[in-house]
């Protein structure tokens, strides 16, 4: 084959996969392999950085050879990743073990996103009410990579902390492909507490001040060295996509490429999956395209201001873009210049959807019989579970699917609620439990998860829009988008168009191998790039669009279950505060 290719790298919670896209956006090659995570105890997750890095080479060279391209071809790498934590030694270069409390198991150096460990240093940083925590939703998430650093700092022997380095994991990648200490502004700034140079009075970007009082006065050493540095001074800090560098002799023979291909900055997987998907055109043949596109030019960069990126999997990232910054309480951000320079991004999201349609399956009594007629209907368990609730409206003669759970209500925060309400302790609750155990019951569990999903897709949106966004439609990826009855309950539930990209399984590979498009296009002489919006404006394909219902009984059904929700989560919160007060001082 002729012309050139790019390459993207995409490190989820428990894959990785690679693809080779053409100029055009086509992907030509995509090879996904699992990665391993140490979960030995509730809320310890922990990854590999060199477990990661040998799926990636698997990876790239099979899609490489699935591509049917010469090596030689490949001109550009983009990295995204979870937001997890890495760390390395100073001295060697080498992981540094993450696992108390002895901390010699060196290969496992990644805390993952999802780890829940750090609940008291979480809860003391946000006691400090500092200025930052205002552009991560007022406070700081317990799966952000600060409250990690500090619990490694009070449980590792002092000795090895102070040999430490920390990353993000998107960069720990682009750092191994280049041997460069760069780092990327979307983890930082998204991440680690980085506030860019000039928004509200920031000077350094790293905030000494904040990392005094959290007493974690290390990062400041040496002009913060071990966070990457000081941008211009002793480090490099780059928007997505920007060139890093190139690729080494060494990581060139790992992945079976050829040294000197372009490295762009890398992104947070989410944020990955907004470059993979709001660019997408849509066939709006014979529908109403104000939620889509009216008033917009061709190409105009202000269409992405009313689409919000729904990036789903183990978790759902919700990512709008605006011109200047809008403060949403319970929504992470206003970023500025993680994708693009001078533009703000806030990151809503839920931290569990994937995984809890899993969790509700799967602990389910009637699980294996229903994993068993799915196999015997070669069906998955999802298509099995969406025929059956069909099977049940029809067995019912009820009007619509959603009429079968109208008096079954479920708050999904098994893992805690990320946004809008921003408390960790959020959990599960069920009102309408019977004593069905069978297939059926299963049925309806399953769908009141999805609901629950679609609910609080909403509860965010009105939360964005209530403080300045104007959202307008959604963009939603991943293998999610597989699921009809669940798109089309986020579509009704929120009243917004969703849109499904092409590539519903590779939209946050895509998004990186852009990344990879536009760090080739670097001039040799200024390293300058091609704008973000224009790749992505030229490799984008279109989507699918599905409409909200037109039907006023299931819109007043799903109104009324949205209002039920609110107040089920509310009351959790009054419920865990009313036992709060009545024990006062028993347990301390």
């Amino acid at each position: 084959m002729t012309g050139n290719y790019y390459l993207g790298v995409d490190v989820g919670t428990g894959s990785t996969r690679v693809c080779v896209i053409d100029d055009s956006g086509e992907i030509k090659g995509l090879t996904v392999k699992d990665i391993k995570t140490w979960n030995e105890k509730a809320d310890y997750y922990e990854q590999s950085t060199e477990d990661i890095w040998d799926a990636i080479c698997y990876c790239t060279t099979e899609a490489v050879k699935q591509a049917g391209v010469d090596p030689g071809q490949v001109k550009g790498i983009g990295f995204d990743a979870t937001c997890s934590l890495a760390v390395l030694a100073e001295d060697t270069d080498k992981p540094i073990s993450v696992c108390g409390p002895d901390f010699t198991d060196n290969q496992r150096n990644v805390i993952l996103w999802m780890d829940h460990r750090p609940v008291s240093q979480t809860e003391r940083i946000n006691a400090t009410k500092h200025k930052l925590l205002q552009y991560v939703g007022g406070s700081m998430s317990i799966e952000m990579e600060v409250p990690k650093v500090l619990w490694l700092k009070e449980n590792m022997p002092t000795d090895l902390f102070r040999r430490c380095k920390f990353y993000d994991l998107a960069d720990v990648l682009t750092h191994i492909a280049t041997g460069k200490e760069t780092r990327s502004y979307c983890s930082a700034v998204c991440k680690q507490g980085f506030v860019p140079v000039g928004v509200d009075g920031s000077v350094k970007g790293w905030q000494e001040d904040f990392l005094q009082t959290i007493r974690l006065p290390e990062l400041c050493e040496d002009n913060f060295r071990r966070m990457g540095g000081v941008h211009g001074e002793n480090g490099t800090i780059l928007s997505a996509g920007q060139l890093v560098g190139t690729l080494c002799e060494q990581s060139a023979a790992q992945l079976g490429l050829v040294p000197g291909v372009k490295i762009g900055s890398g992104v947070i997987d989410a944020y990955a999956g907004w470059i993979g998907t709001v660019g997408a055109r849509v066939n709006l043949e014979g529908v109403n395209d104000e939620a889509i596109n009216k008033d917009f030019e061709k190409n105009d960069l202000k269409q992405a201001f009313r689409r919000l990126a729904a990036v789903a999997g183990t978790s759902t990232c919700h990512l709008v873009m605006s011109r200047e910054p809008k403060f949403v309480p319970g929504v992470w951000g206003p970023y500025r210049d993680v994708l693009l320079e001078d533009f703000w991004m806030a990151e809503g999201g839920q931290s569990a959807t994937g995984s809890l349609l899993h969790h509700v399956l799967t602990t389910h009594t009637s699980y294996t019989k229903a994993l068993e007629a799915a196999k015997a209907q070669n069906l998955n368990i999802f298509d099995y579970l969406n025929k059956r609730l069909e099977d049940l409206r029809k067995e019912s003669k009820a009007p619509s699917i959603s009429y079968i759970a109208r008096h079954f209500f479920l708050v999904g925060d098994y893992h805690g609620n990320r946004s809008p309400i921003a408390d960790p302790r959020m959990r599960g609750s069920v009102v309408g439990l019977s004593m069905d155990s069978s297939v059926n019951g299963l049925t309806l569990m399953y769908y009141a998860a999805m609901e629950f999903i679609a609910l609080q897709t909403r509860h965010i949106i009105e939360a964005l829009n209530t403080n300045g966004h104007t959202i307008t439609s959604i963009f939603m990826s991943g293998g999610q988008c597989r699921n009809t009855i669940l798109v089309d309950l986020i579509a009704n539930a929120t009243g917004h168009p969703v849109v499904v990209p092409k590539y519903i399984d590779a939209a946050v590979v895509l998004g990186a191998a852009m990344l990879g498009a536009k760090a080739a296009s670097a001039d040799e002489q200024s390293g300058e790039t091609e704008g973000l919006w224009t790749v992505m404006d030229r490799m984008s394909k279109s989507g699918t669009l599905v409409i909200p219902t037109k039907d006023e009984n299931e819109k007043k059904l799903l109104a009324v279950k949205y209002k039920i929700f609110l107040r089920m989560s509310k009351e959790q919160q009054e419920y865990r505060a009313m036992v709060d007060e009545a024990m006062g001082e028993w347990k301390k």
